[in-house]
C-alpha cells in the first residue's frame, strides 16, 4: 500500500513529524517498507511562461524560446522538446540550479550557462524525468494554466511531500486504503478523524438498469445507477493524477481514474459499464461450463461454475465478478452513457479465482480479503460526484440490491486472558479506551472482565478471542511490553538410556553414508497408487498444487522422486534417507492434542541406495549395491538389537528380493529391490534398493549386559549339512537359539555363524536326464556353519567338543531332514 502523507493527513494529522508518524504506523503493526520525498532536492527551478517560440537557425530539432519566470526579465532558452509551445507553464531550471543526478547513484549537478550550436540558453526547461517525478522523458512536464509564475517548482507539484509505502499483513484487508490507514493512524495517535463526506447529487434523470442476483452465496449486496450524457474525454484534474501516480497507479482516462481513486482512498472497488452496450439488464450468477470471456487485458478466459460472473439478458458475460469487466462493455472515450456499480462479493467466491487465471488486480486483492458492505450507497455517491463533476453527466437514482449480508457475530474477550496472553495487566478502561479508539462496538460485565464486542462491517479479520487481544496489544504499543525472560526451576532431567533420540538415528545412516533429503508429505494419486497401493488415500481440500493432492503412505515414493532428480543431474551415486511422517486410514485412532480422529501418522525413516556401492576407486573394484549392502545398514541402524528379516511381498518391491522387517514377531518395515515395473516406469538404468521402517522400533535401545570374559582360548569348528532348498538359514539359527537353552551339550557353543551355500548345478545330460555332482540332488543345497566354542573354567577337550557337534548335527537332522556333508 503506497500513498503520499499529505493525502494521509487530509484525514488524520497528528503532531508528528514524518519520521515518528512512520515509526508509529510500524509499532502497531503496520510496516513502513520505506519513506522517501516525492522527488529528490532540487533548487531554483520555477514555473516558467513562455511566451515565444522559434526554430533554431542552427539545427533542426533545436527551438529558442522566450520564457518568463516573474523576475521581470525575459530568459533566452535553448530546447528541442517536441511539445513545446507559446503559452504553456513548464518547470524552468535557471542559471545555477541544482538539479538531480542523471544516473542512479550520482551527484546532483550545477546548471551552468551553454551555447547550444551558436545560441547561449540561459536556464532550461524541465521533463518528468529530468525532475525524477517519472521515466517519462518524451516531453516537458506541462504545468496547469493557474500555476503562478515565479512559483518554486517545489510548491506548486508538492515534491516536499513524502511517500509511505507500508507492507500489510493479509489480516488488514481495512487498511488496503488511505482512509483505512488514517483510521488505524486516529486510533494509535488519539488524533481527531476527518470522516469522510459524500455530497449528494441531484437526480436529473430517471433511467434505471434491472440487475437480478441470482446467486446470494456470491453477491451479498449490489448498489449502482445510470449516469447519462458524461464527457468521457474530460481531462482528469491534475491534484488527481498527482496522488494517484504517487499512489503508483498510472492515469488512464478520467473515468477509470475516477474508480481508481476511490479505490484507493476509500477501498471500494468498483466498476463503470458502457450501458449502451449491455442487452437489456445484469444478471449476478455462478459461470458455467463451456462460457468464454474477454477480459479489459485483452485475454480470452474459459469459464466454469466455480467462478462468479455478470452477464446480461441474452447471457453475454460482461465481467467476471469481483476481479476483472469484460472487453465488451468497457468504457471508452466516446463512451456517453455509464452504470455505475459497486458490490459486496463473498471473499470465499472471490479467493483465489484471480491466480487461477493468472491475473493479479487490485479488486480481487481486496474482495478476496473483504470490503465493507455497509457503505456501497455512500460510495457510490461520492464516485457520482466526482464523475459528474470531472466528467458532467445527468445522474439517475440510485439502486440497491441486498440478497446475504454477513451476520457479525459478538466476540467475547476476558480481561484475564488478555493478561496471560500478553503478560501484562492492563486496565479495563484502558481496554474500553482501545476499543472505543478501534470503533469496536462492545458491552461490558457488570466486574468488567468480559467484554462482548461487535466487529464492524470493514473489520474480517475479528472472528476470536485472540484477535481482540492483537488489537489490544497494538494499539497499547508492543514497545510499552516489557521483556521478561522466563523463570523457571532449573531441574536435571532423567536420562532414559533405553531409547535413541531421531538425531542419533540420523547421524547412524549419516555414518553410513546416506544424506538426508526433505520432501513434501503431499504426494500425486500415481506415486501413492504404485507404491503403496492405498485403496483409502487421504486427499487434501486444498492442495497447493495438483500433483501434490494426497498425503503419503510410504516414503518410497518421495524418495525415487528425489532419485529421478538427482539422475536428471548427472549424479550417478545416491544414497539418500528421509525421516518424516506417513499417513494412512485407521479406525482405531482417537482424537486428541497431536492425533486426528481415524488417521495413523507414525513417522518412519526411510532410505534409498542406487549406484555403486563405492565411489570409483583403484583400491576397490566396482560393485552395484545389492540386497544385502542395504541390510547391513539396516542391521547398524537397529544395533545391538537383531531384526529379522522374512521373505515376503510388497507392492513397490521385487517379489523375490523383498522382505518384511519383524521384532519381537511385530512387522515394523520394508526392505527390497525397486520391482521391475516400477524400474521400467520411471526409467532407472539400475536396481534401487530401499528400506522403510518405523522410528519407534528403532529408538528402542537394549542396554548392553556385563558377562564374564574367559581367559581360556576359543575353539572353531566347521560343519557343512545338506537340507532341501526350500530351508531357509534363518529358521535354522532360529532352532539353534531355542535348542541351545535346553540341551547341556550345546552350553559351551557361544556363535554359529554362516560362511556359505552351495547349491548343485546341472553338469551334463545324459539320455535327457541332468546329473549333479556328489551326493547334493538338484532340490538340496549346502550350507556351512562355523561355530565357535569356549568355556569359562578351563581349556575344552575333544571329549566336550564332540558332543556338542553331534548334538547340533542330530537337532538339524530331525526338525529339517538335514544330514552332514561329506
Amino acid at each position: 500500500m503506497q500513498f503520499t502523507e499529505s493525502w494521509l493527513r487530509s484525514f488524520v494529522d497528528p503532531q508528528l513529524s514524518s519520521e515518528e508518524l512512520s515509526y508509529a504506523l510500524t509499532m502497531s503493526g503496520l510496516e513502513v517498507e520505506k519513506l522517501a520525498q516525492v522527488a529528490p532536492p532540487t533548487s531554483k527551478i520555477v514555473v516558467g511562461n513562455v511566451l515565444e517560440v522559434i526554430k533554431h537557425p542552427n539545427a533542426d530539432k533545436l527551438k529558442i524560446c522566450q520564457v518568463d519566470v516573474g523576475t521581470g526579465k525575459i530568459l533566452t532558452i535553448v530546447c528541442g522538446a517536441t511539445n513545446v509551445l507559446p503559452g504553456i507553464k513548464v518547470p524552468t531550471a535557471q542559471i545555477g540550479a541544482i538539479l538531480p543526478p542523471v544516473a542512479t547513484g550520482g551527484a546532483p549537478f550545477e546548471l551552468k550557462p551553454l551555447k547550444l550550436r551558436g545560441i547561449e540558453s540561459q536556464g532550461m526547461l524541465c521533463s518528468a524525468s529530468e525532475l525524477k517525478l517519472s521515466d517519462d522523458s518524451s516531453g516537458l512536464l506541462v504545468l496547469p494554466n493557474d500555476a503562478l509564475i515565479g512559483d518554486n517548482i517545489r510548491d506548486v507539484l508538492q515534491l516536499d511531500d513524502m511517500i509511505f509505502k507500508i507492507k500489510l499483513t493479509p489480516n488488514k484487508a481495512d487498511c488496503l486504503s488511505v482512509f483505512g490507514i488514517a483510521r488505524e493512524a486516529a486510533a494509535i495517535t488519539g488524533a481527531p478523524l476527518n470522516m469522510p463526506s459524500y455530497p449528494t447529487v441531484p437526480i436529473t434523470c430517471d433511467a434505471r438498469l434491472l440487475v437480478f442476483i441470482e446467486a446470494p452465496k456470491l453477491c451479498g449486496r449490489f448498489s449502482g445507477r445510470v449516469i447519462r450524457n458524461v464527457n468521457a474525454q474530460a481531462r482528469t484534474p491534475a491534484w488527481m493524477v498527482r496522488r494517484l501516480e504517487r499512489a503508483g497507479q498510472r492515469s488512464i482516462s478520467a473515468l477509470v481514474d475516477i474508480s481508481n481513486y476511490v479505490m484507493f482512498e476509500l477501498g471500494r472497488p468498483s466498476h463503470l459499464f458502457d450501458i449502451d452496450k449491455i442487452n437489456g439488464g445484469l444478471h449476478v450468477r455462478w459461470g458455467r461450463s463451456g462460457e468464454t470471456l474477454k477480459l479489459l487485458n485483452g485475454s480470452t478466459i474459459k469459464l466454469d461454475e466455480t467462478v462468479g460472473v455478470i452477464a446480461d439478458d441474452q447471457g453475454y458475460i460482461e465481467s467476471l465478478a469481483g476481479i476483472m469487466g469484460g472487453s465488451s462493455t468497457a468504457v471508452m472515450l466516446n463512451t456517453q452513457n455509464i452504470y455505475l456499480e459497486a458490490a459486496f462479493w463473498w471473499p470465499d467466491s472471490i479467493r483465489g479465482r484471480a491466480r487461477q487465471y493468472n491475473l493479479f488486480t487490485h479488486a480481487a486483492y481486496r474482495f478476496e480479503r473483504g470490503v465493507d458492505y455497509s457503505t456501497t450507497v455512500e460510495h457510490i455517491e461520492y464516485l457520482t460526484y466526482l464523475i459528474t463533476t470531472i466528467c458532467g453527466g445527468n445522474a439517475g437514482p440510485v439502486d440497491d440490491h441486498i440478497s446475504n449480508l454477513p451476520q457479525r457475530k459478538p466476540v467475547l474477550m476476558r480481561v484475564s486472558q488478555v493478561k496471560r496472553i500478553i503478560g501484562m495487566q492492563i486496565d479495563a478502561n484502558e481496554i474500553a479506551s482501545i476499543f472505543s479508539r478501534l470503533n469496536l462496538l462492545f458491552e461490558r460485565s457488570v466486574d468488567s472482565d468480559m467484554f462482548m464486542v461487535t466487529p464492524p462491517a470493514y473489520r474480517f479479520d475479528i472472528e476470536i478471542e485472540e484477535d481482540l487481544i492483537e488489537e489490544i496489544a497494538r494499539i497499547y504499543g508492543f514497545e510499552k511490553i516489557p521483556a521478561r525472560l522466563p523463570i523457571t526451576t532449573s531441574k536435571m532431567q532423567p536420562t532414559n538410556e533405553t531409547r535413541r533420540s531421531i538425531h542419533t538415528l540420523r547421524r547412524i545412516l549419516a555414518i553410513r553414508d546416506y544424506s538426508e533429503t526433505v520432501n513434501f508429505s503431499f504426494v500425486n494419486a500415481t506415486r501413492e497408487e504404485d507404491f503403496a497401493c492405498n485403496k483409502q488415500p487421504i486427499a487434501l481440500l486444498n492442495p497447493i498444487a495438483s500433483q501434490l493432492s494426497l498425503m503419503r503412505s510410504t516414503l518410497f515414493g518421495s524418495l525415487i522422486d528425489v532419485l529421478r532428480y538427482n539422475l536428471n543431474r548427472q549424479v550417478e551415486r545416491v544414497r539418500v534417507f528421509e525421516v518424516s511422517r506417513i499417513f494412512y486410514v485407521d479406525s482405531t485412532v482417537k482424537a486428541a492434542e497431536l492425533a486426528v480422529q481415524g488417521v495413523a501418522q507414525p513417522k518412519m525413516i526411510g532410505a534409498l541406495a542406487y549406484g555403486s556401492v563405492v565411489n570409483e576407486q583403484w583400491g576397490v573394484s566396482t560393485r552395484y549395491v545389492d540386497f544385502f549392502d542395504v541390510k547391513g545398514d539396516v542391521q547398524a541402524l537397529f544395533s545391538p538389537i537383531v531384526p529379522r528379516f522374512i521373505r515376503d511381498s510388497h507392492v513397490a518391491l521385487h517379489p523375490g528380493r523383498s522382505a518384511r522387517i519383524e521384532i519381537d514377531n511385530r512387522i515394523v518395515g520394508w526392505i527390497g529391490e525397486l520391482h521391475p515395473r516400477w524400474l521400467q516406469k520411471y526409467d532407472l538404468s539400475h536396481v534401487p534398493v530401499l528400506f522403510e521402517v518405523e522410528v519407534n522400533s528403532v529408538s528402542e535401545h537394549v542396554l548392553p549386559s556385563v558377562t564374564e570374559i574367559s581367559k581360556f582360548p576359543l575353539v572353531h569348528r566347521d560343519i557343512a549339512v545338506i537340507v532341501p532348498k526350500h530351508v531357509e538359514v534363518q529358521s535354522i539359527l532360529d532352532e539353534f537359539s531355542r535348542v541351545r537353552m535346553r540341551n547341556n551339550a550345546l552350553r559351551f557353543v557361544q556363535d554359529i555363524a554362516v560362511f556359505d551355500e552351495y547349491r548343485p548345478k546341472f553338469i551334463e545330460k545324459q539320455n535327457n536326464v541332468s546329473t549333479v555332482p556328489n551326493e547334493i540332488s538338484v532340490h538340496e543345497k549346502s550350507i556351512a556353519f562355523r561355530l565357535t566354542l569356549q568355556d569359562t573354567d578351563g581349556s575344552l577337550r575333544h571329549e566336550e567338543i564332540e558332543p556338542a557337534i553331534a548334538a547340533l548335527i542330530k537337532c538339524f537332522a530331525q526338525v529339517f531332514g538335514a544330514r552332514l556333508r561329506g
